[in-house]
């Protein structure tokens, strides 16, 4: 089971020795303003010691063992620079401010790296595991295996990913997909690890192990998502490294300059030490880190999860998006939306039923589905035969039957000649009839619809600014169309009959304009999500190779999580640079007063760290983004109509 590194020894003891020297900085103060003696001196040897040793252990371990110059150092050498020109309170406040804001600095941040704590909360520890004889035994979640049987009670957690075997209820599924609303579930749907059973008792058969369950996943991809830099994060750290170089050595030749223009060497030290804070670059190194940890953490609790900073930056750049039809922007789930009956359609939907009972295709599924709404049970069809391409035959009571498309309807002979079926015939829906020898006997059309929430995404990326859409399916051209309109598409927009390949090209083509991002859920479509600048896999039931393949996973299947996921990565970007403008304007001040206004080494101090945590404070400002609450609202706003449900193609 995934878990999260334990906290060091130097993290626990970080608050400690904080108050420890905010408790000496406070004696030193008492002891110089107002009772002098050992008040003074035990306070500064408190701060010295508990702000100065470790800080200095730590910068000493960073450069011998892995040949850093932190900036720690700068600031341990500008308090002892300080102690030893007499100054020895003013070194101490610079201690002890550096060791609050560090303190700050690390709670806070902390606030941002608590996504896989808080996702391993939502896992249960045990399990009721249904054994060969009908008994429950408790056992822990870690030894539950592929295939087992789980028994689920009211108010329950999922143990992992699974199956519905008997029961019917509904689940909350908030933690995971981000879903507002309770999905009712039947037996043969999807139960995902983490969520919550709410009011009947349940069987499920497990899918997966804790290890490869949902949760895992996300884990996986958080830990990935905090570990990967983005291109602004290492150009902070690769700056940050050198210019404290730079500082070093702009102090020391501060210092020689002085003492050469005729100043003490004591003066000259208290100079080249305030120069030295007032140069260290600490905000502009901690700017971007804060506001992309911070985005991360809030876009995975809001159902979002990137693959690191570099996919968050790529996504604010994306100028087109590309999208999959079936699954992405529809529901993948076939359903039946007419018929057609020359008998009574209860009898001609069993007949139906009867023959498509064996068939695990998903037309045959929708065609049960219908027949066990209406409380009609399958008529007895004995010899079926399927006839690839064409239908499926058998024998009932009256004798030989069939049920097919248009090529079994032509080789039985049968006749359109019904206004009901000629209405099925004109639909751009999938029709399959159903006769005996040449005759007629009815028909059904049967489509896939489009999610409720497609159009409403759609929309909010073009308000958004996004230059072009485009709709990407291997369908036939008129169904592409029907449904690329209904969803706001242009002629222009929609590309119909793709291969893979074809897929892969036209993201290739869109690339060489702008960043492009490639929306989808299929196994055919992890070419061009891997294509695309930025790849976005749409649901947790979306393939596993899809998910590999994408830079970013919409955990529910709501499109207008994609458009508060951009808004998130246009927002982080904004922050990053009132970080990193704020930061750079305030080391230039300080730089500048150090220089030709004679800034003393406590102002230095503040404006040094008082930058640092005001940009670390702008960062975190990104863990309440509307990302995380706006899903219910979002829910509430009304979305484009489906008014007409489309063809059926699992393309």
């Amino acid at each position: 089971m995934p878990s999260t590194a334990p906290v060091s020894l130097e993290e626990r003891l970080m608050l400690p020795l904080t108050l420890a020297a905010s408790f000496g900085m406070a004696a030193a103060f008492f002891g110089t303003f107002v009772l002098p003696g050992i008040w003074l001196t035990a306070g500064l040897a408190l701060v010295y010691l508990a702000a100065g040793l470790p800080t200095g252990l730590r910068a000493l371990g960073a450069l011998f063992k892995d040949h850093v110059l932190d900036i720690d150092l700068l600031m341990i050498i500008a308090a002892l620079a300080a102690l030893a020109v007499g100054a020895p309170l003013e070194g101490a406040v610079l201690l002890t401010l550096f060791s609050i804001s560090g303190t700050l600095e690390h709670r806070a941040m902390g606030r941002a790296r608590r996504a896989i704590e808080a996702l391993m909360a939502l896992r249960p520890e045990t399990a009721l595991r249904l054994s060969a004889t009908g008994a429950t035994e408790e056992i822990p979640v870690a030894a539950l295996r592929e295939g087992d049987l789980l028994v689920l009670r009211p108010g329950a957690r999922v143990p992992v990913d699974g199956v519905l075997v008997t029961g019917e209820g509904t689940v909350d599924e908030a933690t995971i997909t981000g879903e507002s609303m309770p999905v009712s579930k039947v037996p043969g749907a999807k139960l995902f690890e983490a969520t919550v059973n709410l009011n009947s008792v349940l069987t499920m058969r497990a899918s997966a192990t804790v290890e490869s369950s949902t949760v895992a996943r996300m884990i996986d991809m958080v830990t990935e998502a905090q570990a990967a830099r983005a291109p602004s994060e290492t150009f902070s750290a690769w700056f940050g490294q050198r210019y404290t170089v730079a500082v070093l050595l702009g102090a020391m030749l501060a210092f020689v300059v002085l003492w050469g223009m005729g100043a003490s060497a004591s003066d000259a030290l208290y100079r080249a030490a305030v120069l030295l804070v007032a140069a260290s670059p600490c905000a502009v190194v901690i700017s971007v880190p804060a506001a992309m940890l911070s985005a991360l953490a809030a876009a995975a609790r809001g159902g979002v999860l990137f693959k690191g900073g570099a996919a968050l930056e790529a996504l604010a750049e994306v100028k087109s998006f590309s999208f999959d039809k079936t699954g992405t922007l529809t529901t993948g789930v076939a359903e039946v939306t007419d018929l057609t009956s020359e008998i009574p359609e209860g009898r001609m939907l069993a007949l139906l039923s009867g023959l498509e009972a064996q068939s695990e295709h998903p037309i045959a599924a929708a065609i049960r589905r219908r027949a066990e709404a209406e409380g009609l049970a399958p008529a007895a069809i004995r010899d079926v035969v399927t006839h690839p391409s064409e239908g499926i035959t058998g024998i009932d009571e009256e004798g030989p039957i069939w049920a097919g498309n248009q090529r079994m309807l032509e080789r039985m002979g049968a006749r359109v000649d019904t206004a009901g079926a000629q209405r099925l015939k004109a639909s751009a829906q999938t029709v399959t009839w159903i006769g005996r020898g040449a005759q007629l006997i009815g028909g059904v059309t049967v489509a896939d619809r489009p999610r409720p929430s497609s159009a409403a995404g759609l929309s909010q990326l073009r308000a958004a600014g996004v230059a072009h859409l485009a709709l990407m399916t291997g369908d036939r051209r008129p169904v592409a169309e029907r449904i690329g309109r209904e969803l706001g598409f242009s002629d222009a927009e929609i590309n119909a009959e793709l291969l893979p390949e074809d897929k892969v090209r036209l993201v290739a083509a869109l690339a060489e304009k702008g960043r492009t991002a490639f929306v989808g859920d299929g196994v055919n479509d992890a070419a061009a999500l891997a294509r695309a600048d930025v790849g976005v896999a749409m649901g947790v039931a979306g393939s596993e190779v899809a998910l590999q393949a994408a830079d970013v996973a919409l955990l529910s299947e709501d499109m207008k999580r994609l458009a508060a996921a951009r808004k998130l990565a246009l927002r982080t970007r904004r922050i990053i640079g009132q970080n990193l403008g704020f930061a750079l304007a305030m080391m230039v001040l300080l730089v500048i007063s150090a220089l030709f206004f004679d800034l003393p080494l406590p102002l230095a101090v503040i404006g040094h760290e008082g930058g640092t945590v005001l940009v670390v404070l702008n960062g975190l400002r990104l863990l309440a983004d509307p990302i995380r609450n706006d899903l219910g609202a979002a829910r509430k706003a009304p979305s484009h109509p489906s008014s007409q449900p489309q063809e059926v193609s699992h393309v």
